[in-house]
């Protein structure tokens, strides 16, 4: 440890392999002071700006939000939210162009600025030693910070690190040409930016505290020297120029020279990078409660009449911002390139309507002398230079070659993802071979396929899961079905047959006692009963007696009414069969009265009546069934009459009355009798 700060302290650092020295042309843009914009006319603002997964939108279309308000909710540790760069209103939420190499619409979320520029409440944080590690962690992440070096990782896992940390790093090498953001930041907001710097050092507890710059700032490097004269354990480290120092892993090479390993983070290794942009964003989070809704962006660019370096509101469209900078959008847009990001590691936008994000720290504009148009490429000469300048010691031909191929597993052997995208390779490539775009592309696809796979793995789980669900409950219905045919086959053996018959005699043995109970118990409700009836069926024998008598005489009268000589041989025979059907009645009416005293007496017994009432009513069925058989006989008597003598009808008809008026009076007589009795 202490040769490694005495090393620091002589100005003695490790190198790198590789790296190049291209012209910086810096001097375009830190001569002056960062400048404000007028806000534009509407601000896209994606919802994922950083490394992960984008948050939930909160607010509606037709919402009034305040600046600094939360426009996202950020519900998992790889979610970081966005909010209000100013006040307004939402005015869409729709897909849009964004800052992307391929020029992707994601979904972003319109603001129409009111030009009141109204802030939600704050807090002011007057000593932030005061707050516990978990607040000032919740402030950080809900400020929606990220890594704004240009990797957009969010902040609030790496200040989650356990201890143990050896280094915290700053990274302020800011190593590639053309761009001074953090340059000026460093110059005009030293201050704030150490007290970000004392925040992480809370949160993390490092041994040691190193601040990386190039050598060719000398103002930020005296600037930063003078804001940590009393930090003993704050190193500010003047590091040679070259391209590019500013990578994660050659600057912890440059000033430590500890190798970070391929496929490991320098967490891994007690190590914590962290950009001065992101340090001052920090601090603002922390002490003034003010989210991460601007970043200082070099507009820079011979084909731009003002370089510069400005607070941008994120959000803002490229072509405000330009137009802030006195540069004018040719008819014919292939006639310019723009480009977001400096030179090397940038690329040129599709469209000038795309907005400034989270991790956009500069806006090119060169001429064709600066940076010629892009011309077809030839094949590869084997010059072997891309190779002797890769920071991360990799072979860009054969990762050229593989890329062009689609040989994803060969490219992930050669350790494609330990590239960083810096570029140096096709600056010096004289067959103009845009290698990054080839390692871009393949980075892309092979992420993609990745997803791929993981989203079939997880579909392939649910499917197994399912089927063995579905075999579960296959054997679960077999089972109960055999449980049920070994119940019925149990129930239909003859020993359960014959204890059913066993069960159903003596529950008819159960029945039958508890009607004899009923029986023994009830012969007043029986006998009761009875008499009620009687008087019923007595009742109603009367009503048919009269009706009987009032109907054959109206019949013996027409019958007299009618002549003699009417009678004809059709009536004839219609008397005589009339004759027949008497006789047959008489004899089942006798039938039926031997039916019905033999009932009587069966009855009687049942009841348990006497011997008396039994003869007395075997009298009085006997007495009935002699009157119907005498009736019978006189019906069938005078209509045998009839039909031998029809001359007589009329005559007959008188008598007839008479015979059907005394068999009136003697039901009635009957029915009297039965009621005295």
């Amino acid at each position: 440890m202490e040769s490694i700060i005495e090393r620091i302290e002589k100005n003695h650092f490790w190198k790198f392999s590789g790296g190049i020295h291209p012209p910086q042309q810096k001097f375009l843009s830190n001569d002056k002071p960062i400048k404000t914009i007028e806000l534009a006319n509407e601000l896209i603002l994606p919802l994922k700006q950083h490394i992960g997964k984008a948050g939930e939108v909160i607010v509606h279309v037709g919402d009034r939000v305040l600046k600094g308000q939360p426009l996202t909710h950020n519900d998992t540790p790889m979610s970081v939210p966005i909010h209000a760069p100013t006040s307004g209103i939402v005015s869409a939420i729709k897909n849009s162009t964004i800052a992307h190499p391929s020029g992707m619409a994601e979904l972003c979320l319109m603001i129409k600025p009111d030009g009141l520029d109204q802030w939600r409440e704050r807090h002011i944080v007057d000593d932030f030693y005061r707050l516990s590690k978990a607040e000032l962690i919740d402030k950080i992440t809900c400020a929606g910070i990220a890594g704004m070096g240009g990797a957009g990782f969010p902040t609030n896992i790496k200040v989650s690190a356990k201890p143990g940390i050896k280094f915290l790093i700053i990274n302020a090498a800011e190593c590639e040409p053309y761009i001074t953001a953090d340059d000026l930041l460093m110059r005009e907001h030293s201050a704030a930016v150490i007290n970000g710097i004392d925040i992480l050092t809370v949160l993390l507890e490092p041994e040691k505290i190193l601040i990386g710059i190039e050598d060719n700032k000398p103002q930020a490097i005296a600037a930063l020297k003078a804001a940590t004269l009393d930090k003993d354990n704050v190193h500010v480290c003047v590091l040679p120029t070259k391209y590019p120092t500013g990578g994660e892993k050659q600057l912890i090479k440059a000033l430590t020279g500890e190798e970070v390993p391929s496929g490991v983070h320098p967490l891994a290794i007690g190590m914590v990078v962290q950009n001065v942009a992101t340090a001052f964003a920090i601090s603002e989070a922390v002490i003034n409660d003010t989210p991460l809704i601007r970043r200082v962006v070099t507009v820079t660019g011979q084909a731009v009449k003002k370089p510069q370096n400005i607070w941008v509101p994120l959000g803002t469209p490229v072509a405000h911002v330009l137009k802030q900078c006195g540069f004018a959008e040719p008819e014919q847009a292939e006639q310019q390139r723009v480009i977001m990001g400096g030179p090397l590691m940038g690329f040129t936008l599709p469209t000038l309507n795309v907005p400034v994000v989270k991790i956009s720290n500069c806006i090119l504009v060169p001429t064709i002398a600066e940076i010629a148009p892009v011309t077809n490429e030839v094949e590869c000469i084997r010059c072997g230079q891309c190779a002797e300048v890769c920071p991360s010691s990799l072979l860009p031909q054969e990762l050229q070659w593989h890329a062009k191929a689609k040989d994803f597993d060969k490219l992930e052997q050669l350790n494609l993802f330990d590239c960083i995208d810096c570029g140096a390779c096709a600056y010096v490539c004289p067959s103009q071979i845009p290698l990054v775009q080839y390692y871009r592309v393949a980075k892309a696809e092979i992420r993609h396929n990745k997803i791929q796979e993981a989203k079939a793995e997880k579909a392939k789980i649910r499917f197994e899961a399912r089927q063995v669900r579905l075999e579960k409950e296959k054997q679960a219905r077999e089972e109960k079905h055999q449980k049920a045919m070994t119940a019925r086959k149990a129930a239909t053996s003859p020993e359960k047959a014959q204890a059913n018959n066993s069960a159903v005699a003596a529950a008819l043995a159960r029945v039958k006692a508890k009607k004899a109970a009923q029986a023994s118990a009830g012969d007043t409700t029986t006998a009761a009963d009875t008499d009620v009836k009687t008087r019923a069926a007595q009742a109603i024998a009367r009503a048919k007696a009269k009706k009987a008598a009032a109907t054959s005489s109206n019949k013996v009268q027409a019958d007299a009414d009618k002549p003699a000589e009417a009678l004809t041989a059709a009536e004839q025979k219609k008397a005589r069969t009339a004759v027949a059907i008497a006789k047959a009645k008489a004899k089942k009416q006798a039938a039926k009265a031997e039916n019905i005293e033999q009932n009587k007496n069966a009855n009687q017994a049942e009841l348990g009546l006497d011997s008396e009432t039994n003869i007395e009513l075997s009298a009085n069925e006997q007495k009935k069934a002699k009157i119907a058989a005498a009736v019978a006989k006189v019906k069938a008597k005078a209509n045998q009459q009839n039909v031998e003598h029809p001359e007589q009808a009329v005559s007959d008809a008188d008598k007839k009355a008479k015979i059907a008026k005394a068999i009136a009076k003697a039901k009635a007589k009957k029915l009297k009798e039965q009621e005295s009795k």
